[in-house]
């Protein structure tokens, strides 16, 4: 175990290759892959995540806001850019940076390829976003005809890829409703192909779909929580490894005597002798107060050690009673044990939240393990 003087989170970037691998494994050879480094890399470090997939030989890179793809470009990620929800505010920064929109309506399509013109492009990169159910963002499929009218002849701009996004690829009971998904979308773009000069990439699998749903992976896939060790399932989480770890130390230890309590509003009372560890990081740092009260723990020496009370914004104590520890120790917050599945469980959320949760004052560290 790497040696540890604050609180810290590893980034693991071995693992990250092995997740990335074992997706390609599930792709035929020709199929593309965008890694997905929205949130900070999912809540990681999207610069050193994004250098290390363009490492691996990733094609496309993917980032929910402008100014996330502005940062990569910033560090000097030359892999293309595909911005999923950019705003018109932000067309010409677009431009600018040699970033790909997602354009998800006629307000977007028309003020792009407004912006377009008025930079004097010709045939500048852009995404069709299609609406097939999810209902968030996309064109629906009666817009198609007067999208064609815009773009078949429109200098400016060229379709390099189209796209939708599936609402519940992990879901087995939603079988029925995915599969008409990706066949809409498959009619959307033979339609709208069929008029156009050049044959985009289409794309409608996250990891979840690539895992159940390989035969619709198209030309190029979307992938986000996989490359971060995760599936979706019990099933698939045995073949990914967790990329980020969260550690911290111990900061004091406590001697508690029966009546005694722990933090604010009283939240532990102790009814018998209790050593509690108090640790440095709480809900500003990502550990939801949901997680007091003994539904979250950490692993100290291997060794369950449940929180007491509530969690504070910069503290979380937990009970280390039976457990071989002194102030210096490094604690494990989540990683393999405890899994950030399990975490998740307890308090009835998912990982994505969990991971995305943990503030930028949490010290990012990269590792090879």
């Amino acid at each position: 175990m790497s040696e540890i003087h604050e609180t810290t989170l590893e980034l693991d970037l071995n693992a990250l290759g092995h997740n990335y691998r074992y997706i390609k494994s599930k792709l035929n050879p020709e199929t593309a892959i965008m890694g997905v480094v929205k949130a900070g890399g999912y809540g990681s470090d999207s610069v050193e995540i994004a250098r290390e997939l363009d490492t691996l030989g990733v094609e496309y890179l993917a980032v929910a806001y402008t100014r996330e793809g502005v940062e990569l470009r910033d560090h000097d990620i030359q892999t293309p850019i595909m911005v999923l929800h950019p705003l018109p505010h932000h067309f010409k920064t677009i431009i600018d940076r040699c970033l790909e929109p997602s354009l998800y309506s006629f307000e977007t399509l028309k003020d792009f390829v407004a912006q377009a013109r008025k930079m004097k492009q010709k045939r500048y990169p852009v995404h069709l976003k299609f609406n097939t159910g999810l209902n968030r963002l996309g064109f629906q499929q009666d817009d198609l005809s007067e999208i064609k009218a815009l773009i078949v002849s429109e200098p400016s701009i060229e379709v390099r890829s189209v796209f939708s996004h599936l609402a519940a690829t992990e879901d087995k009971n939603q079988r029925h409703f995915t599969l008409e998904q990706i066949e809409q979308f498959e009619q959307m773009a033979n339609y709208l192909e069929s008029s156009l000069p050049n044959a985009p990439r289409r794309h409608i699998l996250n990891t979840s779909g690539v895992l159940n749903y390989p035969q619709s992976q198209f030309d190029m896939v979307r992938c986000g929580i996989g490359l971060y060790g995760f599936g979706n399932d019990p099933e698939f989480d045995q073949n990914f490894k967790p990329v980020a770890s969260l550690k911290t130390i111990i900061s004091q230890i406590h001697h508690l005597k029966p009546g005694e309590s722990v933090g604010y509003n009283r939240g532990y009372v102790a009814d018998k002798p209790t050593r509690s560890a108090t640790l440095p990081l709480g809900h500003a740092d990502g550990i939801f107060r949901a997680f007091g009260q003994g539904k979250g723990w950490v692993t100290i020496g291997g060794e369950k050690a449940p929180i007491l009370g509530n969690v504070c914004m910069d503290m979380i104590m937990v009970d280390v009673s039976n457990i071989n520890c002194e102030t210096g120790d490094t604690v494990i917050v989540f990683g393999e044990n405890p899994n950030l599945v399990q975490l998740a469980e307890s308090i009835d959320t998912i990982p994505y939240e969990l991971l995305t949760a943990i503030s930028g004052r949490v010290i990012r560290k990269l590792v090879r393990n």
